[in-house]
């Protein structure tokens, strides 16, 4: 058996790399929502930072074109890290030595991820990538074909249950109104009178509420904690089994089969990327476009999110994200480095760029930093995305240079394997200076 240990550089897939640091950089659209304005604002743009004019438009093209298909990307890269890192050990004679590195590798994600979540930011995505990858290694067997068909099943499932939950709400709308309106409601209708204003807190907090989380934020790092630990562990357990869980792992499994199929890693011809781009910004685009006009049309009502935006979300953003992956593979393949190199190098430090991310944005906008959380309107939160995304660019191939890993992945390899990693570079020495040290 050969010995086990991370990848080496020379055997990185420079396509992977850029497609996971592009997916890195463009989930922060979406995310910046989050970062610096009230909670529900990120689903309902009238809660705060604008819903007229540039702001408006700024909502509805990150809804058509962001919303949802960078994480999607994300997701299945995430999926796809794991068969690359069985696959390897396998081949290599790990034996059971693979299930070992693969289960502690994931349960330090799940770790991370909620010590990323607690202490510096709620919107985690980490932790659900863990929670969901102790399913994955009895899969890895599987064919390409038997993992994509797996993957398109849950997916088609998930979309059934956004279609549900649209059902079940505007039921749940008309118990309430019912139980308004009589004078002795039923156990059922008080019950969905409940749920019904405790939805309507999420989607539609009152200006009281919208004002209190403003001013928390902009408080300082201990006030922020009890928030950020509500919101956290919201996210962990009733959003995420409820409404998250059957999202990642079709996406999981979509980019275990994907990954397997060679989509990922540029070995396809030109024509598979173009047509891959071409049928997927085609169905995607102008469904999302559509469901965001739908919602708009309905005044961002709770009941009209989940029939419009939540039943079209999942076929909608994972056709763009194909899209966006064709479009980049094609970039790959025709040596576009001065594109490719920089997303590729803020793709082999993706976890480090995405909590230094974390770190940037709630420093900038939460009082224990410069304190503008609220203070933006939503088409100026972007120009903080373009700093951040600056940063992550200039600073992930000069890190590079010297050193291995990010910080955050050598920690985590250093775990996985349980033995610390060398982080340091050994450069080449020239030729000329051996030649006179001899």
């Amino acid at each position: 058996m050969e010995h086990i240990e991370p990848v080496r550089q020379a055997d990185r897939i420079a396509s992977v790399d850029a497609l996971r640091g592009f997916s890195l950089l463009g989930i922060l659209l979406l995310n910046i929502a989050s970062f610096g304005l009230p909670f529900a604002a990120y689903m309902n743009p009238t809660v705060h930072g604008g819903a007229t004019g540039a702001d408006l438009n700024v909502w509805l093209i990150a809804t058509t074109f962001f919303d949802g298909k960078f994480r999607c990307i994300f997701s299945m890269l995430f999926g796809a890290g794991a068969i690359i890192l069985l696959d390897r050990a396998e081949r290599r004679g790990a034996g059971i030595e693979a299930a070992d590195i693969y289960y502690r590798r994931t349960m330090w994600l799940i770790v991370i991820g909620l010590l990323h979540a607690h202490l510096i930011w709620s919107g985690d995505i980490l932790y659900g990538y863990g929670v969901v990858g102790l399913l994955l290694f009895p899969l890895r067997r599987l064919s390409a074909k038997a993992l994509i068909i797996t993957g398109t099943v849950l997916i088609l499932v998930h979309s059934l249950q956004g279609i549900g939950a649209g059902i079940g709400i505007g039921e749940m709308r008309d118990k309430a109104i019912a139980a308004e309106k009589t004078a002795n409601p039923t156990e059922e209708q008080q019950k969905a009178l409940q749920e019904w204003r405790q939805l309507g807190e999420m989607f539609e907090p009152k200006k009281a509420e919208v004002e209190k989380q403003i001013q928390t934020h902009r408080g300082g790092w201990v006030e922020n904690l009890s928030l950020r630990s509500g919101e956290a562990a919201m996210f962990e357990f009733t959003m995420f089994f409820q409404f998250l869980f059957l999202d990642v792992l079709a996406m999981l499994v979509m980019g275990m089969g994907l990954a397997k199929a060679g989509v990922f890693d540029a070995s396809r011809s030109y024509g598979f990327y173009a047509v891959l781009a071409a049928i997927g910004l085609a169905i995607g685009v102008p469904l999302n476009y559509w469901a965001a006009q739908q919602w708009m049309a309905a005044n961002f009502t709770a009941p009209s999110y989940f029939t419009y935006l939540g039943s079209t979300a999942d076929i909608g953003r994972f056709s763009v994200a194909m899209g966006y992956t064709g479009l980049l593979m094609m970039a790959c393949k025709s040596g576009l480095q001065f594109l490719t190199d920089p997303l590729a190098a803020a793709g082999r430090m993706a976890l480090s760029n995405y909590l230094l991310t974390s770190i940037l944005c709630t420093l900038f906008f939460n009082g224990y930093g410069l304190g503008y959380f609220g203070k933006l309107q939503r088409h100026e939160l972007y120009y903080v995305v373009f700093g951040v995304w600056a940063i992550n660019l200039i600073v992930s191939p000069i890190w590079l240079r010297y050193f291995r890993f990010g910080p955050a992945e050598w920690a985590w390899r250093s775990l996985t394997y349980w033995k610390q990693q060398p982080m340091r570079r050994q450069l080449a020495v020239p030729a000329a200076i051996m030649e006179s040290s001899s």
